[in-house]
């Protein structure tokens, strides 16, 4: 933990003289690409607290998907607010946290590429662009940031296997599209350090051997920015066991 000190003004005791904050881990990524399916993989391998995406929660996702122009700048407005919420929790937190994707990908590449197709109207876009630079104000970012990187046809084919109805008519150009988008983002992206996961080529849901590398590799990556945050790898893990 990182304890800072507050010194007290004219002899007064400071309100809070010890500030504990733990470790802010943020996984980013396509529709698909396992970003639930890591959070997961990292939460019950340490003990870390997860905070997964609310896309079930989202009142507006299942008509977004029939009708993006209708419902996109209500469904982007929920997601943004709600993560914005949770994001400040997790920033200012004692524990150390996961969180399924961030707040930056929701303005950066979901908001922009329903505004860029022209699904979500100039007047709303700009509103939407400036409660997120106001929410965004003063907002610490995370200590790291996994970006899992996969194929169109990868993503296409997880989207198909996880078999939610509502993404059941989604198009391949759209996923494309994000897909673009999101490599855009990641290769400017310069708010905290991050670190590129390829994933056409691991299973994390049958490969122990697949985990216990993923693992490896977030560890050494949280330990070169936050060496004070133990990561209580599990033995079985170490070995190349299953999580």
């Amino acid at each position: 933990m990182i304890h800072a000190h507050i010194p007290a003004l004219n002899g007064a005791q400071p309100a809070a003289p010890v500030v504990e904050r733990g470790a802010f881990l943020a996984v980013a990524g396509n529709l698909g690409v396992g970003k639930t399916t890591l959070v997961e993989l990292v939460t019950q391998a340490t003990g870390f607290e997860p905070h997964y995406e609310l896309a079930e929660e989202n009142p507006y996702l299942a008509r977004f998907y029939a009708d993006m122009r209708a419902w996109g700048f209500h469904s982007q407005l929920f997601f943004l607010v709600k993560r914005s919420e949770q994001h400040r929790r997790l920033a200012s937190s004692a524990a150390t946290a996961v969180q399924d994707r961030t707040i930056y990908e929701d303005a950066e590449i979901w908001a922009r590429n329903l505004y860029e197709q022209g699904q979500i109207a100039d007047e709303d876009y700009r509103l939407y662009r400036d409660l997120y630079e106001e929410l965004c104000r003063g907002l610490p970012p995370p200590d790291l940031v996994l970006y899992l990187a996969a194929s169109t046809e990868t993503l296409k084919r997880r989207i198909a296997a996880r078999g939610r109805s509502f993404e059941a008519g989604i198009e391949t150009s759209y996923v494309e599209r994000l897909n673009q988008r999101y490599e855009e983002w990641a290769a400017a992206f310069d708010r905290c350090p991050l670190i590129r996961l390829e994933t056409d080529e691991i299973d994390l849901v049958q490969s122990p051997q697949d985990r216990a590398s993923v693992l490896r590799l977030i560890a050494s990556s949280l330990s070169a920015y936050r060496a004070d945050v133990q990561w209580p790898l599990l033995p079985s893990l170490d070995r190349g066991g299953k999580a």
